[in-house]
């Protein structure tokens, strides 16, 4: 008989690897099919709040960040392309990086409509995998839409203020409990996992909460 298990995820759509992590998280799931029923949820959390609406050149962004030379980046890149291959993620050119805090609003009411992981696994790959605008709101509606929601009341969401308290409360919350990067995975509300881990990773660390429980 398998057994119920929350996941909490919290990420950001422009994390390379939140991206990995939910993928490989997927593939430990698919594994431990027999034994567990999990349920995973997804909060915001955003890398970039104060990005501007035309966001910012990778190459300008991650040197002013974290000092890193083109050089460097592009290393960094070969390799998150090679970690996301390996768990069956298609990491494309990504030249920009862009405000998320409208596809957080958008993720927020598509939970209350049952589509909220759908709709974050294809934000993921427009941005990540295709190098579209997460915050253009056209690329939104577009993306909701390819996972059944409805594209006026998508676009109605953005063209209001609607979830905005709700998403910059959950943020704080997170923040306030002391999570400054992402992904960070919570299991049954209690164990903590940062990272993009491989697939082994997440599948002891399921098994060992199971075996606890």
């Amino acid at each position: 008989m398998s057994q119920p298990l929350t996941i909490d995820f919290v990420s950001d759509i422009a994390c390379p690897w939140c991206a990995i992590g939910l993928s490989s998280l997927q593939l430990a799931l698919s594994r431990l099919a027999d034994t567990v029923d999990a349920q995973i949820v997804v909060h915001p959390f955003e890398l970039n709040p104060q990005m501007g609406p035309e966001g910012e050149a990778i190459v300008d962004y991650l040197g002013k960040k974290y000092g890193r030379t083109p050089e460097q980046i592009e290393q960094t890149q070969a390799m998150i392309r090679e970690r996301g291959a390996s768990v069956g993620f298609n990491f494309g050119p990504r030249t920009h990086v862009y405000n998320t805090f409208d596809a957080h609003r958008l993720l927020h009411w598509a939970g209350l409509e049952g589509k909220q992981l759908p709709l974050k696994l294809a934000l993921m790959r427009a941005y990540h995998s295709e190098g579209r605008d997460p915050s253009n709101h056209d690329v939104l509606v577009e993306t909701a839409q390819s996972v059944g929601l409805d594209a006026d009341a998508a676009r109605k969401v953005l063209q209001s203020d609607d979830y905005a308290d709700e998403v910059r409360a959950e943020e704080h919350e997170y923040q306030s409990h002391g999570i400054q990067s992402v992904p960070a995975i919570i299991f049954n509300r209690r164990y903590l996992v940062s990272g993009g881990q491989p697939v082994e990773t997440f599948e002891q660390v399921i098994s060992q909460i199971l075996a606890e429980a």
